[in-house]
């Protein structure tokens, strides 16, 4: 079992198998060139699968596969029913922008994929145009139809954005639920590399907009998840990410193995630990250490906060890192 040094058991592992990404938001890689390429700096995918054969073994019970885009890279239902075959009890799922997702959808769930969380920040195509660079809202919509058709469960990930998207917060809520999907707020994780100048919503703020129309309550916060539960008065649940908030480290459970084969203890915090060098020589020994050293590392809680100087701004990329 892994336990970091504050008492909290680590049993889930995002796992991110690429960098590359077919969208360039605005808060989270906007000035990244669009023919930006890593491959060669890929750990390979058997390696990844060794390296969480050993996790499981050490108690991990929840992997979740991000990028970038994840569905940008090959091999994806080979390397999911590589995992689900080896741990037919862990959960399997998967982050995206649900631009392949129509395409995949089927042969992802049939390799054992069980979740998908998809980003959806407005539902006017325009404005997926203005933050992703990218004229993707059918193809969003649509894979969001099929995910649902094949049977894999959804969550629906919105950033609320001041200026941009914020008078789409109730809409987006209705289309969810409308859909029988969660949606989850997200607040604006202040970076280096979003664009200048953006300005999120807080928790209260996105409250407050939705009650102008909803009586809300909360009513739990996700078990061992980011996301705090509220509840319209007609049982919509839905749900909101405040890192910025004291609590919502407390119930952390969560490792992000990157890429390039470093593992980071939390999001917002640069204590990572380099494990390339173990999951290519897949010796359990020194995967085991890595992995212990990554728990150990793990802060009490991430850097983000109100009084936030800009030198304090997260310098780390959550395409690198995985979101």
């Amino acid at each position: 079992m892994l336990v970091d040094t504050f008492g909290r058991t680590i049993d889930y592992i995002r796992v991110s198998v690429t960098k590359q990404c077919n969208f360039r938001c605005q808060y989270c890689m906007p000035d990244t060139p669009m023919d930006f390429f890593d491959n060669e700096n890929y750990m390979p995918l058997e390696n990844i699968v060794s390296f969480l054969k050993i996790a499981i073994d050490e108690g991990i019970k929840k992997i979740r596969i991000t990028g970038g885009e994840p569905l940008i890279r090959k091999d994806l239902d080979t390397f999911i029913a590589s995992i689900y075959d080896y741990a037919p009890h862990v959960c399997i799922a998967l982050t995206t922008n649900a631009f392949l997702l129509k395409k995949y959808a089927y042969s992802l769930k049939q390799a054992g994929l069980q979740r998908v969380n998809i980003s959806l920040d407005s539902l006017k195509s325009d404005r997926i145009i203005k933050i992703s660079r990218k004229d993707a809202l059918h193809s969003i919509l649509s894979g969001i139809d099929e995910a649902q058709r094949v049977g894999l469960k959804i969550k629906l990930n919105m950033v609320p954005l001041k200026g941009i998207n914020d008078d789409e917060i109730i809409s987006m809520l209705e289309y969810a639920k409308s859909k029988g999907i969660l949606l989850r707020y997200i607040e604006y994780m202040e970076n280096t590399h979003a664009k200048w100048g953006l300005k999120g919503f807080k928790e209260e703020e996105i409250l407050s907009i939705i009650e102008q129309k909803y009586s809300v309550k909360q009513i739990e916060k996700e078990n061992f998840g980011p996301a705090k539960i509220y509840e319209t008065q007609e049982n919509y649940a839905f749900g909101i990410i405040a890192p910025h908030n004291d609590d919502f480290c407390k119930s952390c459970n969560r490792l992000r193995l990157t890429s390039e084969g470093t593992i980071c203890p939390c999001l917002y915090y640069q204590d990572a630990v380099n494990a390339q060098e173990a999951i290519l020589s897949q010796n359990p020994n020194q995967i085991k250490q890595v992995l212990y050293q990554s728990v150990f590392n793990k802060p009490e809680k991430n850097h983000w906060n109100e009084e936030m100087n800009a030198e304090d701004i997260s310098a780390r990329a959550f395409y690198y890192t995985g979101g």
